[in-house]
């Protein structure tokens, strides 16, 4: 027997119309690269969305028409998210920072119409004109157009395409498992692959990170995704805030901490997420003046990579700032776990917390993880042993766009994340290592990570990476590369100290090299393939 309830689609459109309906008092505010703020409503971006899905029609964008965005955080950008997949297209964001080749490779695999571009990136553009796919129909600029650039398609400004559009648009009612959105990985090893989002997997995704958990987003928050929106779709932010009728600041490029304290501050923000180099920059910047304190704390999340104890510690202790540790993956939309006090550890006092608050934490419901060891048997749940994670879930994608039999997907609906973890009796991972960065030493595994973080705690360490090198009776050792902080210059035999006694013995590096700079992705992360190159020919002291 069939239930007796109404079946309406999950789309991207509906978060915008509920907002606009329901929530017409709360702000948005925008914020140019010159620092200008711009204020509207949910109402206005709403009627924004709708006159640009009109001017698109009017041209001829199609459903499933992919249209990407080199762009900010802003109210164009916005637009986009709202207007293009609401129209049945498929909106892409492309990271503006990744290198040319990189931004070619995907315009040209996503086969996009348009590319929306904010003036200050064009230049990011500019590199790969000639490379541009052959179905690019225009390149419209998110402001004025001073000058036509030498592109091989027409250009034209954001206002021109909308102008004389009247928003009397109706969005069309979609199939849910319909494509929405689309998001490149960052492409550590090999080109980006494609993520392909569907509407129902969005909305099913900001559905939980609103929860208590996660986001814990309400109608009466001010919240700012300083993550970028090309970064894994702002980590549904955009969505989640429409979703609440929350209000909003978008803060554009201008991400130093100077900037941010203003926006904490003078609009009151009470939600903020990014990724740690963020908020350890700020937490360095408020130590700099006492007299910086926040008037009232903000909830912050992190995620990317590990935010060291150090610094969580240092927001809660000196600032009042509680701030949550979420892991999560392109490939998961991206919201994978969360690491926040359940009933067992609801009583633990503050100083055994922030130990345990380096791990990624546990899955809220809709992903499902499991971890198994080399000969595929699921690890004990011991924090000691290893293995890589697997997750699956309605937001957890099944395949990459463009690619076929790709060996992440298995045949029994799984997505093998490359995040090898320990597993500890209260459910929660902890990420030692990439699978492909762990150090095989004999056999034996060796987490890079663990290493980087001891390193890190030495004064005088701003950077850390531990990568194998080749051995001829061990396979593989560990070499640590570090760049000491300005004006300093700590010893090998300093580094090493920091970590005796806190790894078994045949962890400990074998040597360690100091460099000026580590190599990173346009996302921020270490580039470790990179740096493996670099020191491919390295050999180890005898």
């Amino acid at each position: 027997m069939r239930g007796l309830m109404q079946d309406h689609p999950l789309l991207v459109s509906s978060l915008l119309r509920h907002a606009a309906k329901h929530h017409r008092g709360s702000k948005l505010v925008s914020v140019d690269p010159q620092g200008v703020a711009t204020r509207f409503s949910w109402p206005e971006a709403e009627d924004d969305a709708k006159r640009l899905a009109q001017a698109l029609a009017r041209r001829g964008v199609q459903p499933g028409e992919r249209i990407a965005t080199l762009a900010w955080n802003s109210r164009e950008h916005l637009a986009l998210y709202y207007g293009v997949s609401g129209m049945g297209a498929v909106m892409h964001t492309v990271n503006p920072r990744l290198f040319p080749d990189q931004i070619a490779y995907i315009l040209e695999d996503a086969q996009d119409t348009h590319v929306f571009v904010d003036p200050s990136v064009l230049p990011a553009l500019l590199a790969v004109r000639d490379k541009l796919p052959a179905c690019l129909r225009a390149v419209v600029l998110m402001g004025p157009v001073a000058e036509t650039p030498d592109f091989p398609v027409e250009v034209l400004s954001m206002a021109d395409l909308m102008a004389g559009e009247d928003g009397a648009y109706e969005w069309p009612e979609l199939d849910e498992r319909e494509a929405c959105s689309l998001c490149y990985t960052s492409g550590t090893t090999g080109m980006p692959k494609g993520v392909l989002y569907s509407h129902r997997s969005t909305v099913l995704h900001a559905m939980t990170a609103i929860s208590p958990d996660i986001f814990c987003m309400s109608a009466r928050d001010v919240v700012m995704p300083v993550v970028p929106m090309f970064h894994v779709n702002a980590w549904s932010i955009p969505y989640a805030a429409a979703m609440t009728g929350a209000s909003m600041v978008l803060p554009g490029p201008r991400l130093d901490p100077a900037s941010l304290f203003a926006l904490f501050e003078g609009e009151g923000i009470t939600f903020s997420a990014g990724v740690p180099t963020i908020w350890t920059m700020l937490l360095q910047w408020l130590r700099a003046d006492p007299s910086r304190r926040f008037s009232k704390p903000p909830r912050l999340v992190v995620g990317g990579t590990a935010l060291p104890v150090p610094v969580t510690e240092g927001f809660l202790r000196d600032y009042g700032v509680e701030i949550v540790h979420a892991w999560g993956m392109t490939e998961i939309s991206p919201l994978g776990s969360t690491n926040v006090r359940k009933a067992e550890t609801a009583g633990w006092d503050d100083a055994r917390w922030l130990a345990y608050s380096r791990k990624q934490g546990r899955p809220p419901y809709g992903v499902d993880f499991r971890v198994l060891d080399a000969n595929g048997k699921p690890i004990a749940q011991d924090e000691v042993a290893f293995g890589e994670l697997e997750v699956r879930g309605p937001w957890v994608a099944s395949a990459y766009f463009n690619r076929e039999n790709e060996p992440a997907f298995s045949a029994d609906g799984w997505f093998a994340t490359g995040d090898v973890v320990t597993l500890d009796a209260l459910g929660a991972i902890e990420i030692v290592d990439r699978a492909k960065d762990v150090i095989k030493s004999g056999g034996e595994w060796i987490s890079s990570i663990t290493l980087e973080n001891l390193a890190l705690a030495h004064p005088d360490v701003q950077l850390a990476a531990a990568i194998p090198v080749a051995h001829p009776k061990w396979d593989e050792r560990p070499l640590l590369v570090v760049v000491p902080k300005p004006g300093t210059n700590p010893t090998a035999e300093s580094v090493l100290a920091v970590l005796e006694g806190k790894v078994a013995k045949w962890w400990m590096p074998d040597q360690v090299e100091f460099v000026d700079s580590l190599p990173l992705t346009a996302t921020g992360k270490l580039w470790k393939a990179e740096l493996k190159k670099r020191f491919k020919d390295y050999t180890l002291p005898a």
